[in-house]
């Protein structure tokens, strides 16, 4: 269950497109690979798509985070409410 808050700060964006991109990544080596244009089996396509990947990061990392909203935990408890001070002070006698 999402409690409907998403960030939309420039480096959650581009780190969003992570997954994507590695797919997009595979279908054209593979595409490649059907075009006879070279020769792309799992042992050539997996470098391409960890520096696909690290690039992600690397325009992640230096994205604009302004405006970032941190995600809450799942299962995790709303803050509770500070502590009130009783109704009716102390007197000094009263003590």
């Amino acid at each position: 269950m999402s409690d409907g808050v998403r960030c939309h700060c420039q480096s959650c964006t581009i780190r969003g497109l992570m997954w994507p991109a590695a797919l997009i990544t595979i279908g054209i080596l593979f595409l490649l690979d059907r075009a006879h244009i070279g020769s792309f089996d799992l042992g050539h396509t997996w470098p391409v798509i960890l520096v696909v990947m690290g690039l992600i990061q690397l325009a992640s990392s230096v994205a604009s985070r302004d405006g970032h909203v941190e995600p809450a935990l799942p299962g995790a408890l709303p803050p509770s409410p500070p502590p009130t001070s009783p109704s009716t002070p102390l007197s000094p006698e009263g003590r």
